[in-house]
């Protein structure tokens, strides 16, 4: 039986796969292939997503602030805060902190101990200031990925799952593509949004790989008492050691933790579970009462920490959309519309794709 022929493969249904697929699908025929039973089964389906326009740095700033009008006409934003806070001796760095971003045109305010205890009840004296983000949201992380798997179906993409890529090759003109079961198919672009496998799958099509690393982050649900008040922001710390917010009642807190992993399916270990444990009660004075549940994802990063996008500068029609750390729910609307636009030669666009290419790797 002939291959199945298809203008574009995407391998990745995760929140990476599935938005540029909903992106292109208008305008191309599209194949989806999933490695899992489903969707978004890794890091899409294990984030405590929150849309912080500071989150990522400056760098990944334009994404973040581009996409926050799609998330909130799409219904996938919920009013949250978020507050950097700072000891004593690290006020300094808050207050840079809030001035980095402002610069660009960010709503930051200053609060002192007094508005920092108010906003954080049972707050430690340690604790004297704080940067307070007014804009952050909760993002609605289920809506927004079955929102790009409906866009991309009703415009006609197929989705395979179960359907790992065993072998890539590109003559002909054409991607030829075989899955693990047997199944082939062909398409004149690959698109890499493989997350964690981003690099490997890159080397089977023969590009270079470009150094993007998975790292694992740790969540845990806590019981506290008393009670997580349901308007507690989102709390940062500024020195990067964890962050939490307060979900139907009870606390996910994650020790902010990077440890290189090989791509897998990542677990939470109990001494990362103990160190978030330890960290926040260096914060507040609550009582842990229990452990309620702990998962972990994968983060991958490019070496300067920004994402990628584009075509690869080597191997002929292979694309590149991967790399997006611990940000890509909250940059989704802007970087699948950007990628799309330079996958497809759109001009335009509210955001310069130029940090984001590949080629500032060649």
């Amino acid at each position: 039986m002939s291959a199945l022929r298809f203008d574009i493969a995407v391998v990745g249904a995760g929140m990476a796969g599935a938005s540029i697929a909903a992106e292109l699908s208008p305008h191309a025929d599209v194949l989806v292939l999933e490695a899992e039973d489903r969707p978004g089964y890794h890091t899409t389906g294990r984030s405590a997503a929150f849309w912080t326009e500071s989150y990522g740095g400056p760098g990944v700033q334009p994404l973040t602030s581009a996409s926050g009008r799609p998330l909130a006409a799409w219904g996938c934003l919920s009013p949250r805060e978020a507050l950097t806070i700072g000891k004593a001796e690290q006020v300094r760095d808050v207050e840079a902190f809030a001035q980095t971003y402002r610069d660009l045109g960010l709503e930051v305010e200053m609060l002192d101990r007094d508005a920092l205890a108010a906003h954080i009840p049972g707050l430690r004296p340690d604790w004297v200031l704080g940067a307070l983000e007014p804009s952050c949201s909760d993002i609605d992380v289920a809506a927004l990925h079955h929102r790009y798997l409906s866009v991309m179906r009703s415009s006609g993409a197929e989705l395979w799952c179960r359907a790992a890529l065993a072998a890539a090759a590109f003559r002909d003109g054409a991607w030829h593509l075989r899955l693990a079961d047997g199944r082939e198919a062909q398409a004149e672009v690959l698109v890499n949004a493989a997350g964690a496998w981003a690099d490997p799958m890159a080397e089977m099509a023969g590009a270079r790989p470009l150094g993007i690393a998975p790292f694992r982050r740790t969540i845990a649900q806590v019981r506290v008492a008393p009670d997580v008040p349901s308007d507690l922001p989102l709390v940062l710390d500024i020195a990067e050691k964890f962050y939490f917010k307060p979900d139907a009642g009870k606390l996910w807190l994650s020790p902010h933790d990077e440890t290189p992993s090989a791509p897998c399916d990542a677990a939470a270990e109990e001494i990362d579970v103990a160190v978030a444990i330890d960290r926040l009660t260096d914060v507040v004075d609550w009582e842990v009462q229990a452990v309620e549940h702990r998962w972990a994802g994968l983060r991958s990063f490019a070496p300067d920490r920004l994402p990628v996008y584009g075509f690869d500068a080597r191997v002929p029609s292979f694309f590149w959309f991967a790399g997006q750390g611990g940000f890509g729910i909250q940059t989704a609307p802007a970087a699948a519309e950007l990628a799309a636009r330079l996958l497809l030669g759109h001009p335009g666009g509210d955001v310069d794709p130029g940090p984001y290419l590949p080629s500032r790797f060649a």
